[in-house]
């Protein structure tokens, strides 16, 4: 199985980055194109999934794009990492919830190369780090899946703007707190996507 590996060093537009994993799809569908892993940034936009409401919008002046991945309203923007994952699970096990497994895993994993601790939530998806009995969330984690080949990902909250989130009821939790990786440990997180590609790609290859 042949995963290519992207990473944009620009930003991309959202709407963009959608036409082409829906594309990208659609040709791995057909077997002529490879699966894929792409590492990207967005700029400044909220998305809502397939079951939010309009009640978790706080700031009735923001506009929402909404989209065909699972999950509540989120915010993308500057500062934060983006994974788009576009995996045939016919070559895998078709099962959806260990298929985020992989992803929860894979995040958790790079992270401890940093010294940092999270953890999953069977109840709220996502990455999770407990502070003394305080959870905050550090990433969100969205997927569709049609024909069993996924696209949509993760977002990992790297050095974003955190006030943003004021806006909304992230994910649709009240009193989420949110938080980054610089918040929580002030260093250098440049390589964070290449620890990334080899836990993804080591976890999809068994």
């Amino acid at each position: 199985m042949t995963i290519d590996l992207k990473k944009s060093t620009k930003p991309i537009k959202y709407n963009d980055a959608l036409d082409y994993m829906q594309k990208r799809a659609s040709d791995l569908n057909d077997g002529i194109s490879n699966e894929l892993i792409w590492i990207l940034e967005h700029p400044p936009i909220f998305t809502g999934g397939s079951s939010y409401k309009k009640s978790e919008i706080v700031d009735k002046s923001i506009k929402i794009i909404e989209t065909s991945r699972g999950g509540k309203i989120t915010y993308h923007g500057p500062g934060q990492l983006i994974c788009y994952l576009v995996i045939d699970l016919k070559k895998r096990k078709k099962d959806i919830r260990n298929f985020i497994n992989i992803i929860e895993s894979s995040i958790i994993e790079s992270l401890n190369y940093y010294g940092v601790k999270t953890e999953s939530d069977r109840k709220n998806i996502g990455i999770w780090i407990n502070n003394g009995g305080t959870k905050k969330k550090l990433g969100a984690i969205g997927i569709k899946v049609k024909k069993w080949i996924t696209f949509h990902g993760f977002s990992l909250n790297v050095e974003n703007d955190l006030k943003i989130y004021k806006k909304i009821i992230p994910c649709g939790i009240k009193n989420c707190g949110i938080t980054n990786l610089k918040e929580i440990k002030n260093q250098d997180y440049n390589d964070l996507s290449n620890i990334l590609f080899r836990k993804l790609t080591n976890y999809l290859n068994i």
